[in-house]
């Protein structure tokens, strides 16, 4: 795993790798005590965050567990073979991360509204709001203040005719009325 590792420590590696290949869990148990430390650094190294480097580690030794019989010492050593599969996780992830955030941020920058569009929708609020005005000012006053209680003030039609001394069948006609006076005279507006 380092420049400095023994022979001898290179041989229990390869063949704790074969053993790993056949199952053996004691030896996928000492293979990562001999290894974690190595890397999990350079993982800590690549990613620059702990958390992201503990999963890169975990994935790194799943794959070891799942492909210990793809290990071949005539192509190089068991810690070479080991640092390359970290190596080759934690850059995938730093690459992963980076382009998630790129993601993110294209879509914010094209789903944030912008300074026309925030203009656009002003003034299409107050072309709205001067219609159901003009459209408000066509009802009769007593059709007009019921609907006023009712949908801007908030109240129910029972606390509407309390409001104004009337009975509730009076209220619910007012309101009915004027809102179909109302949404026709909307209609009238968007056709033409």
């Amino acid at each position: 795993m380092n420049p400095t590792a023994t022979n001898g420590e290179g041989a229990e590696l390869a063949r704790l790798l074969r053993q790993v290949a056949t199952g053996d869990q004691a030896a996928f148990a000492r293979l990562y005590d001999l290894t974690c430390a190595r890397v999990y650094g350079l993982a800590v190294r690549v990613c620059r965050d702990r958390a992201v480097a503990e999963d890169v580690l975990q994935e790194t030794y799943l794959q070891v567990w799942r492909a210990a019989d793809a290990f071949c010492p005539e192509q190089g050593s068991a810690s070479s073979w080991l640092l390359t599969i970290a190596h080759r996780r934690a850059v995938d992830r730093v690459r992963s991360e980076v382009a998630a955030r790129r993601r993110e941020q294209e879509y914010s920058d094209e789903n944030t509204p912008t300074a026309a569009s925030d203009t656009v929708d002003l003034v299409v609020s107050r072309e709205e709001g001067d219609a159901v005005r003009n459209c408000l000012a066509k009802l009769t006053d007593a059709q007009r203040e019921s609907i006023a209680l009712a949908y801007f003030g908030g109240l129910s039609y029972p606390e509407v005719a309390q409001r104004l001394r009337l009975g509730l069948p009076a209220v619910k006609s007012r309101i009915r009325d004027g809102m179909r006076k109302l949404r026709e005279c909307m209609e009238v507006r968007n056709d033409a």
